[in-house]
């Protein structure tokens, strides 16, 4: 049986925050099926590099293990978690009901997320929920923190504790939704902020300067690993929003080596972050093994953390 850390598990993101450090983080996804070796193998490798590692909540609604068990697994391989939840899938009353077991098994971070539409998905026919969406779902989580669920029932056996971060886009085409959406999530109380992947780096200076300046939540920049020309071509086709460079396309296409001219991109991607915000959220699919030598290339020293403690069985 696994011991309950209920107050007595470390955080190191929220040690780092307070302290001011330059943040980094970096995703992982679960494994599609029961076998999460893969996973902890590429968490293990980014252990003395990052804060926490993000375990993705069915990402593009794709179908993957459970962020939740996932994230239980990196605990107890003494890896810090940051479970993401996304609203798609579950009514409130699951979203409450998995928030007081992540809490319960020692899971602090959580990154509240709408959730990637179902018909961009490999289960096209699945019902959607949406009960809740980001900002109601940080509002929710809030509420559990203050010892009380979403109808302000009290918690009788206990509040929660929990970390509560949010995404947010700097390269959102409405410039006023982009704020709007950002200021109330601040309100909702999200602590800490991760961009979705960043190409444009003067509009994310603008949005630094512009909205998030004096909010006094950090923001993590999110730079992504291009291993080739093709793969930047696939996710400006792909990924709604991204607009990759035709000169960065070029750069890959050219390189004698693209992965390794990707790694490259991606070190000069975080040194211009380091400048303009408080921290990066590295994603490097299938490869985060690769995130190691970016860090390097791009300055980045080992991070300064207390151990998470493990759970134990």
């Amino acid at each position: 049986m696994l011991n309950n850390l209920n107050g007595t598990s470390l955080n190191s993101l929220r040690t780092a925050i307070i302290r001011g450090d330059f943040l980094v983080t970096a995703e992982v996804a679960p494994p599609k099926g029961s076998n999460p070796a893969q996973m902890v193998q590429m968490a293990q490798q980014l252990k003395s590099r990052v804060h926490a590692v993000n375990i993705t909540d069915g990402s593009r609604a794709v179908l993957r293990m459970s962020s939740l068990a996932a994230s239980v697994i990196l605990l107890q391989h003494g890896i810090e978690p940051i479970c993401q939840v996304a609203c798609r899938d579950r009514n409130r009353i699951g979203l409450q009901a998995d928030l007081m077991g992540a809490y319960a098994l020692g899971i602090r971070n959580i990154l509240a997320l709408t959730g990637d539409p179902v018909k961009a998905g490999d289960h096209v026919d699945a019902k959607s929920v949406f009960d809740l969406e980001s900002i109601r779902l940080l509002k929710l989580i809030h509420k559990m923190n203050s010892g009380i669920d979403c109808c302000d029932q009290p918690l009788t056996d206990g509040a929660t504790d929990l970390f509560p971060g949010a995404a947010v886009d700097p390269q959102l085409a409405s410039w006023s939704g982009l704020q709007s959406r950002f200021e109330r999530k601040l309100e909702a109380g999200a602590q800490f902020f991760q961009s979705q992947l960043i190409t444009d780096f003067d509009r994310l200076e603008k949005f630094m300067d512009q909205i998030a300046n004096g909010c006094g939540k950090p923001i993590m920049a999110g730079i992504f690993l291009l291993k080739s020309a093709k793969n930047a071509q696939f996710i400006n086709r792909c990924v709604p929003g991204v607009n990759i460079p035709q000169h960065i396309i070029d750069r890959l296409e050219q390189a004698q080596d693209p992965l390794q001219e990707g790694v490259k991109i991606a070190a000069e991607q975080v040194k211009i972050a380091r400048d303009l915000c408080q921290g990066v959220h590295m994603m490097a699919v299938k490869r985060e093994d690769l995130i190691p030598q970016i860090l390097d290339l791009a300055g980045v020293a080992p991070v300064k953390k207390e151990p998470v403690m493990s759970m134990t069985t």
